[in-house]
């Protein structure tokens, strides 16, 4: 079994809206909009594959806090209600180390879906 690395420390900063995970291969701040859009809820993922729900219009959501789920897991409380995402050790671990190419696909998401991210209206030229 491949052990999961453990953030060292986890930072809340409520003003600039991101959650700091801290590893011992380095620092990484995720941005609520990109917690919340990647969310591993069922309303966010579906219930099957390709049953996702692009998130969009989140570009203002903020984190009111965190929780630990057992020993595996975080459980993110957004500003916009959404709390239902468990976000594990490994999930959390693969978001920091992967943010771009992850970022880069959602932005690629919304403007093949006319979305925006900011308030979930079509992007117009």
């Amino acid at each position: 079994m491949i052990e999961v690395p453990l953030p060292r420390d986890i930072r809340l900063h409520l003003k600039s809206r991101t959650l700091e995970l801290v590893y011992n291969d380095g620092e990484f701040e995720l941005t609520a909009e990109f917690l919340r859009v990647h969310s591993p809820s069922a309303e966010v993922r579906g219930h099957g594959i390709g049953q996702g729900v692009l998130q969009h219009g989140k570009k203002h959501v903020g984190i009111k806090g965190v929780e630990p789920a057992g020993n595996y897991a975080l459980k993110i409380i957004f500003d916009d209600g959404h709390d239902s995402g468990l976000y594990t050790w490994e999930y959390l671990h693969d978001l920091a180390h992967n943010q771009a190419s992850y970022w880069d696909n959602y932005l690629k998401q919304l403007e093949d879906a006319g979305k925006s991210r900011d308030d979930g209206l079509i992007a117009r030229g």
